[in-house]
């Protein structure tokens, strides 16, 4: 091999080198991240698949193991299918409810019509809200002689009045109600956001060739946003399936009886006033596997055109 060849060769491995040690300085930075990532996500879903195996009352209790006797005790557990339909009717009505109209609101929104800062406030301020503010406002809303029962005695329809939060035929339509409140302005300002950077070329074109605003909405500006009205979606079906036990401790405690308990009140329930750790992390874990499943069944629904195209 000549020495004209060898020359350009050593240079190169000599310019890699520096490259090579930065790259690998870099890996190291992840280090803390990825340390942090095991103790504290990998780590408390380990122990979650652990604790379903154990008869453990609590941290001042010994726990010992009992393989899949949890799993059995949930399953023939009547209050659990009552929660697990509970939740699912929960999602059923909100997602597909709260979603478009949230699309509908945040179109409007971006279209900057007379007051939209207003009424971006507006929307947005029942998120800021406070879930034990919420719980307050609500109890006094919807108890026996609350605004709603007032309001509906004033205008003389007597019959339609009943305790909201103490009926099992109301107490889970009220608290989707209120999931719906808090939830709806707050997407539509998101989407808001998101729709305010579309071309306005394209929705002027559209305009001109006749479209109507419902066609505008649902045609031309959700299939170009579809990527993110799936993303919000999922986040807000896994907020819908995990975070009511906060609302539902506050206003029924999962009553009357199991007609508002759904599964993430059920996992409070069961692990800190029964304290049966076991029986509430075998609950975790069918949350756990729904969350999945309907995180992937969205991102099916609403692949966007593009992804369709591969």
């Amino acid at each position: 091999m000549s020495s004209t060849s060898v020359l350009p060769r050593a240079a190169a491995l000599h310019a890699a080198a520096p490259r090579k040690r930065r790259k690998q300085g870099v890996l190291w930075l992840t280090v803390p991240s990825l340390v942090w990532f095991a103790v504290f996500s990998v780590g408390p879903l380990a122990a979650m698949f652990v604790i379903a195996t154990l008869r453990w009352k609590g941290l001042l209790y010994e726990p010992s193991y009992v393989g899949t006797e949890n799993i059995a005790h949930v399953l023939d557990d009547p209050a659990f299918y009552d929660a697990l339909r509970n939740s699912a009717v929960q999602v059923a009505v909100v997602i597909p409810v709260m979603i478009p109209l949230a699309f509908m609101l945040g179109y409007h929104l971006s279209t900057k019509p007379r007051g939209y800062r207003i009424l971006s406030i507006l929307y947005f301020s029942p998120g800021l809200i406070s879930i034990s503010v919420t719980g307050m406002i609500f109890y006094g809303v919807l108890s026996p002689d609350g605004g709603v029962n007032g309001a509906l005695r004033a205008i003389g329809l007597d019959s339609l009045v009943t305790p909201w939060l103490a009926d099992p035929a109301t107490a889970l339509p009220s608290l989707i109600a209120i999931d719906l409140w808090r939830g709806v302005g707050w997407t539509a300002v998101l989407f808001a956001a998101r729709l305010a950077s579309l071309p306005a070329d394209v929705v002027e074109a559209a305009r001109i060739d006749g479209a109507g605003r419902l066609r505008i909405i649902w045609q031309i500006a959700f299939p170009m946003v579809k990527d993110y009205v799936r993303t919000l979606t999922m986040l807000q079906y896994l907020w819908t399936l995990f975070t009511s036990a906060a609302l539902i401790l506050l206003l029924t405690k999962g009553g009357p009886g199991t007609s508002s308990t759904t599964l993430s009140y059920l996992v409070y329930a069961k692990a800190f006033a029964q304290r049966d750790l076991g029986y509430s992390q075998v609950v975790g874990v069918v949350l756990l596997v729904l969350g999945v499943a309907g995180m992937l069944l969205i991102r099916a629904l609403l692949r966007s055109s593009m992804e369709n195209t591969r």
